[in-house]
């Protein structure tokens, strides 16, 4: 199952300036088989996993980093060459004070390749007794697989490489388009939960699909303990329950419950999003970049971790969707939407830490709201994501107005298309900005076409 990140880690793993590596992420995502399979590359590859082996945490008692190396070379039977192995440290967050001790790997024996990796880890982050080795270590960022790598483990490379070859001037063929919606109807049940993805490859059976990720959601639902002391489990199963129905709506705490005061609500959402489970989804003004230094923390919606497990809270099967488009508006756009925010999530450097945001103007009368906000280089580019072909973007004449902005992106069933678009909007000067449609199965492909499509203007 190809994973792009691991060319990142093959870059990693030539950079001169190369630290200990944290390769961060929900439960489940494919952490561990990513970091083994690249141990492949080198000739010796040591795991430690301290969730299986605990007392292996004793082998980092001493900042001495040549003794440690002794110890694990006794323990594990084998030779440890700097340059040619591979020490990986799995579930790390079971043994928080040997991140702290990374910094001496950095320090005494940079030539040696370390990943850490574990799940929960900004929870271990924020507690006030963690050091964290600024400056010694590095991160990657691990989600799902996205749609492409979705098509890449069905074995539809050749689809891939034409969608990867297409241009601003490129017409796609009634036939492909129709097979690439094939392919996306199949993801937005199968999702990118690795697990998942592989029964449905390999057998086919929607059955075992649907049995591993709810054994996924209740995996989550049994870490609920572990996010920490101040935690309430019974109130975090509560909104990990609702947030489903929410997706695509800015968050009202009275929609959740009736009975929790709002304070501890934030609270839940807030852990969830630090767990991985759900991105929190800020609005911002919109004015520049970075789009978070003009979020507004009490304005927000969320999206979930990964489609198929979104699908699957809402009891959603392969055959609800024999009628792709109707499926999309009756859901109210919520698939669509989810779909289009953890691929725009996907398209952050490997190094950051995903966000997105969107954009609302409450104004009697004149309300308007933009689905996602995504910077492309210096720009701002708007988004809204329609469930069919059509679809009113008065909301998007409203921002490029307010903001001047050079491109408005739309995502749809429809084929590719850019409209030249001339608004005159009461309160507001005239305005031409270019709108440029892509289907939703083309969403990775967004940062290449607006930069072309930028050049242009």
């Amino acid at each position: 199952m190809y994973r792009k990140k691991i060319e990142y880690l093959q870059e990693w793993r030539h950079r001169i300036d190369r630290k200990p590596l944290i390769v961060r992420g929900a439960r489940q995502v494919g952490k561990t088989w990513l970091i083994r399979e690249f141990g492949h590359e080198f000739k010796c590859f040591i795991e430690i996993n301290f969730d299986e082996t605990p007392e292996s945490a004793s082998l980092f008692y001493t900042n001495n980093i040549s003794e440690v190396v002794q110890l694990i070379e006794a323990e594990k039977g084998i030779n440890i060459i700097p340059g040619e192995t591979l020490l990986f440290l799995d579930e790390i967050q079971n043994a928080p004070e040997i991140l702290t001790r990374l910094r001496y790997f950095y320090e005494k024996l940079p030539e040696l390749h370390i990943i850490a990796a574990g799940s929960l880890l900004n929870f271990l982050f924020s507690e006030s007794h963690f050091s964290m080795p600024v400056g010694r270590i590095e991160f990657m960022f691990l989600s799902p697989l996205s749609y492409e790598e979705y098509l890449i483990a069905s074995s539809a490379d050749n689809l891939l490489d034409y969608i990867n070859s297409l241009t601003l001037k490129s017409r796609i063929p009634e036939s492909i388009h129709k097979k690439c919606l094939t392919y996306l109807r199949e993801y937005f049940i199968i999702g990118g939960m690795p697990e998942a993805v592989y029964f449905w490859i390999k057998q086919k059976d929607i059955i075992q699909v649907q049995r591993c990720q709810n054994n996924i959601r209740q995996t989550y639902d049994a870490d609920f303990s572990k996010y920490g002391k101040k935690a309430n489990p019974e109130l975090l199963r509560l909104v990990f329950r609702k947030i489903p129905r929410l997706i695509g709506n800015k968050i009202r705490y009275i929609n959740i419950t009736k009975h929790e005061k709002p304070a501890n609500l934030s609270k839940a959402i807030k852990q969830l999003n630090s767990a991985g489970i759900i991105t929190l989804v800020y609005h911002s003004d919109g004015n520049g970049i970075p789009l978070n230094a003009q979020r507004n923390d009490k304005k927000f919606k969320s999206i979930f971790l990964d489609i198929g497990l979104y699908s699957s809270a809402l009891s959603l099967r392969l055959s609800d969707l024999s009628n792709f488009e109707n499926i999309l508006v009756t859901n109210s756009g919520a698939l669509a939407e989810q779909f289009i925010g953890q691929e725009i999530l996907n398209l952050a450097m490997p190094w950051e830490e995903p966000e997105i945001n969107c954009w609302h103007r409450e104004k009697r009368s004149s309300s308007a709201e933009i689905d996602y906000l995504t910077a492309i280089g210096a720009d701002v580019i708007p988004i809204e994501v329609k469930a069919g072909k059509t679809g009113s973007l008065r909301s998007l004449h409203v921002f490029a107005c307010s903001k001047g902005s050079k491109i408005g992106l739309r995502f749809n069933i429809d084929l590719p298309s850019i409209t030249k678009i001339r608004t005159k909007l009461p309160g507001f000067t005239e305005h031409d900005y270019s709108l440029l449609s892509l289907p939703l199965y083309m969403a990775e492909q967004t940062k290449r076409l607006v930069d072309d499509l930028l050049k242009t203007l």
